[in-house]
């Protein structure tokens, strides 16, 4: 009866979620616009609306079994606490050892990309904006899955580096070089200063306030005018140069030509290349300097602050340094993010810098697995080469993105990388207290 009953109400709610996706499919795919030579024709697609229809109906049931049959199979294995343990440690370990290897493995070919047979200026472009959200996910990932500060303007720093580098260039005449540190500087000043007033705050409240931070941000980028130029944005930005050399056929006054001095054919997708190697140098720095941060007192401090920020001060944790390093480092690497993006675009407007960026890189960070850096960069693998894989489905790839985000919560709620390994085990040495 029991197995009924649950079979009754899978198929209940199938048919519920079905009807709602057949209502909710209709603006979506079932109705488009045809030009003909009366102006726009509505057309009707009743049959995808129903074959939308069917495959939630089908896909909800489904996933109503496919639950019931694990959690069936999750009571009949209960197996001893001891061996629990045991077998907690070596899959944390097995998680680990994978994590490394896939990790050596990803940055190994992604130095060796740029020299490979079908590497061209699209593979060179989209991996480089794949490893600005990969900075930019490592950046957040020290504020929500180390530290557990939850931050939905983190877009804020973003913009913060791209128009620190814009307007001390422009205005200053600094280089690339000069103005990525202080744009990672003053973008970690700000998080300090937005650290400040919100130590207090939790949860729903944090976030609200840190959504604020960044919409007041691109709101003043937007309106100061005569300091950021307004909606025009600004231009002119100059491009990264190599020992002062540029990569342009004809360099700035002042400038080397690279082709010149080595000797090699011009090629516009020398500067390409040289890009994404200064994107990836930055990804590789910052993994290798987050890694050791953990292994720090101040990395142990933001994992004993994300899971009980009350048992920290009993054991004399500082919250408050806690939590302004873990903004002000977060800060700093999505400086250093929008300092690179300002270079590599050579323009940087307020539209760049919305809402759907912060939401775009908390998506990375919570479905790559809160904490994981190699999670972060299969997230943000996902995130930027699912919508180009789509283009060929340019209606529907909002609704396929979606989907694919919706499944992936749903079958690992805690990220791809949900297993992190501690920072610190403790062991017993053979002997000890003998």
């Amino acid at each position: 009866m029991t197995t009924l009953f649950r079979i009754d109400t899978h198929a209940r709610d199938s048919i519920v979620a079905a009807l709602l996706a057949m209502v909710l499919a209709v603006p979506f795919i079932g109705l488009y616009t045809v030009s003909t030579d009366q102006g726009l024709v509505v057309q009707t697609r009743w049959a995808w609306v129903g074959w939308a229809g069917l495959a939630v109906l089908a896909g909800r049931f489904l996933l109503g079994l496919a639950r019931d049959a694990l959690a069936a199979r999750r009571k009949s294995r209960p197996g001893p606490a001891t061996g629990a343990g045991a077998g907690t440690k070596a899959r944390d370990a097995l998680v680990a050892k994978l994590a490394r290897g896939f990790g050596f493995g990803i940055a190994l070919f992604a130095v060796t990309l740029p020299f490979m047979p079908f590497s061209d200026r699209y593979i060179m472009d989209l991996g480089t904006t794949v490893l600005i959200y990969v900075l930019l996910g490592m950046g957040l990932n020290v504020t929500v899955g180390l530290a557990g500060l939850l931050d939905l303007g983190f877009v804020a720093f973003y913009a913060i580096g791209a128009y620190s580098f814009a307007l001390l260039s422009t205005g200053l005449g600094l280089g690339f070089w000069t103005c990525l540190p202080l744009s990672g500087l003053i973008a970690a000043l700000f998080g300090v200063l937005l650290s400040l007033p919100i130590l207090r705050l939790r949860g729903d409240y944090l976030a609200i306030v840190t959504l604020g931070f960044g919409e007041i941000t691109r709101i003043v980028i937007l309106n100061w005018q005569g300091f950021t130029g307004g909606p025009a944005g600004v231009s002119g930005i100059p491009r990264p140069t190599l020992f002062g050399m540029s990569f342009d056929r004809r360099p700035p006054d002042g400038l080397a030509s690279f082709h010149e001095v080595t000797g090699i054919g011009f090629s516009s997708e020398h500067r390409l290349i040289f890009l994404y190697l200064i994107a990836l140098a930055l990804v590789l720095v910052a993994a290798w300097t987050i890694n050791r941060l953990r292994a720090l007192p101040v990395g142990r401090a933001w994992e004993a602050l994300r899971e009980d920020e009350i048992a920290c001060r009993s054991l004399g944790i500082n919250p408050t340094a806690s939590k302004v390093s873990a903004y002000a480092i977060g800060g700093m690497l999505g400086g250093f993010a929008g300092c690179f993006f300002a270079a590599r675009q050579g323009f940087v407007s307020p539209e760049s810098f919305g809402f759907i960026e912060s939401a775009l890189i908390l998506a990375i960070v919570v479905l790559g697995g809160m904490g994981s850096q190699i999670g972060v960069v299969i997230a943000a693998l996902f995130i930027v080469l699912l919508p180009e894989v789509g283009r060929e489905f340019a209606d529907f790839r909002m609704i396929v993105f979606g989907m694919a985000m919706i499944a992936i919560m749903v079958w690992r709620p805690g990220g791809l990388l949900s297993q992190r390994a501690p920072t610190i085990r403790l062991s017993s040495r053979k002997g000890a207290g003998a």
